[in-house]
Parts: structure tokens; sequence; C-alpha cells
């Protein structure tokens, strides 16, 4: 079997390495070719920087394309004579159907959520934001529409109260990687469900995220609803605020003064004590316990604290 892996960030990686690793076992199959974003400028010099899939595929030996169209002839051709019986996409863009159909067995996806849950691009991300206690991988065949092919394999992964979607984010990488070798496996073997997606409720969507996304609304959400909203955006990109007329990116909360009233006046919660910043919120306070001025580091609000005047 002739495959040819699609993908870019990181949490493509332990995948491709699965695949990679795995392909001399019986049954064989052979990963013929990686498809990745064009290298990209990075860092202080804006020196041009491969993606960590383009990376772990020239490791490995792996043939290496980049296109910038997807569906430009020139690609098409190039893709064409790799005669790929499978392709596998994880942490990709979205594939026209010119390249999807092509290979004689369809192409599959790992997306991480239990879908028809959390569609979109930012599935790992929404989970948390939304206050979930379970989240999962999905593999499941391309189909028109973004995110609704039939199931062939779902894993569950709970979401533990002190995770951010770093963490998360991790867990389900490697767990990845072992669902889509089986998934592979399947495939291999002829023997593999598909089965539809339950639209019985309404599909979650999970949209991108970007900078507007981010802001934290201190009094339109309960103090819940913004540790939820931190951890989901913890550590990158960062929750922001507006603190005191300044924006500030924020990394980490506690509900540790959850239970305290809101005070009538600024006045009426005045303090000296520098070790902590309680901020109001739509029903409670909610302790700052990270922030990141602009310009600098990310750090403890103690440090923060020690050298900031309000």
């Amino acid at each position: 079997m002739r495959i040819i892996f699609l993908g870019t960030p990181d949490f493509a990686v332990p995948i491709l390495e699965e695949l990679a690793e795995n392909a001399n076992q019986s049954p064989h199959y052979q990963v013929v070719a990686v498809v990745t974003a064009p290298d990209k400028p990075a860092g202080r010099g804006q020196k041009l920087t491969p993606s960590p899939i383009k990376e772990t595929a020239l490791k490995y030996n792996i043939p290496v394309l980049q296109p910038e169209k997807l569906k430009s002839p020139e690609f098409l051709a190039e893709l064409a004579t790799y005669q790929a019986d499978l392709q596998i996409i994880v942490a990709f863009r979205m594939l026209p159907e010119v390249v999807w159909n092509m290979p004689r067995m369809g192409t599959f996806n790992l997306h991480a959520s239990l879908l028809p849950q959390y569609r979109g691009a930012a599935p790992i991300n929404w989970a948390i934001i939304n206050g979930e206690k379970e989240t999962g991988l999905t593999t499941f065949f391309l189909k028109q529409a973004i995110d609704t092919g039939n199931i062939i394999f779902q894993e569950h992964e709970p979401i533990l109260p002190t995770d951010n979607v770093g963490e998360l984010y991790d867990r389900l990488k490697y767990k990845g990687a072992k669902l889509v070798l089986q998934t592979l496996r399947a495939i291999q073997a002829g023997k593999y469900p598909q089965t539809p997606q339950d639209l019985s409720k309404p599909a979650t969507p999970a949209p991108k995220i970007f900078r507007e996304t981010c802001e934290i609304h201190w009094r339109e959400k309960t103090s819940a609803q913004i540790h939820n909203f931190v951890r989901g955006l913890a550590p990158h990109p960062s929750a922001w605020g507006i603190i005191a007329g300044k924006a500030y990116k924020i990394s980490a909360t506690d509900l540790a003064y959850h239970a305290m009233p809101l005070p009538e006046t600024a006045a009426d919660y005045a303090t000296d004590n520098k070790s902590f910043l309680s901020l109001a919120t739509a029903d409670s306070w909610i302790n700052i316990t990270q922030i990141q001025p602009e310009g600098k580091k990310m750090m403890p609000i103690k440090a923060f604290l020690a050298g900031y005047k309000f």
C-alpha cells in the first residue's frame, strides 16, 4: 500500500513518526511522499523555516511536496506520479476534491474531537473554553463538506479540571498516532466500520482562533467561564484582557476568590497586599496568577505587582 501523508504542525509529527517506524511490519505499506506547507519566515532574522512535518519527513528520507496552491496543475501532476493507494491527513488545510479523491482508496483524516462535536479548525481550544469534561479523536473518510465523513474509529480522552490546551494537545497527539495506525491497519485488512455521524443534535462548531477571539470580557462572563477561557487559550495564543486601561496577556487564573462578594465601589476593595490581583467578573471575582505586560515575558502575578502601580 502506497501512502501520502498531509500535515504541517507538530501535532502531526508523532503520527508521521509512528507510520514511518511501523512501515516494515507485516502487512507492509510505504509512505511515498509528504505534503506540507511551504517554508515560512520565522524569528528575528525572518529566516525561512521548514514545518515540523517537513523536518520529520527529511529525517526518514521521505520526499516532500510544498505546494502554494493545492489546485495548481503542476502540483496535481506531481502528486499523481506517486500513485498513492491512500492519503492520510492530520492538521492540514482544507483539501479540494481533486486532491482527496485522487487515491483509489480515498483519504482519511484524524480530527481532534468526537465528531460531530467541534467541527472546525480549533477543536481542542473550544472544548476547554466551553467547559467540556471529555473530548477525543476521530478518524473518518473525507467528503465535500468539512468534517462530515463517515466515522471509522473514535478514541475518548478526559479533560482534567487543571488541563490547559497545551497539556491536552500533547496527550491527544500521541494518542492520535496509535489511532491512525489502527485505522490504517483496518483499511489494509478491508475490515473497518463506516458509521454516519450522529446528527440528532446540532454539530458543535470550533472556528479558527483570532486575536479578537482571545479578548476576556471581565464583566460579561462568570469567573468559571473566564477560567475555562484562559485554560483553552494557554499557553498559546493566550487570552488577553484590559486591566486599568492597558492590554495584558493572561495565561493562568484560579477561582480562589470566587465566593467573595462584589464591592459597591472600588474604594470598598482597597489593599496594600501585593501578592495577588483579583478582578470582578459577572458573578464574583477571579484571581489572576500569570500575566504578561506588552514587550515582556509571562510572569507570576506577585513578580508583576512588585514593580507595578495602579
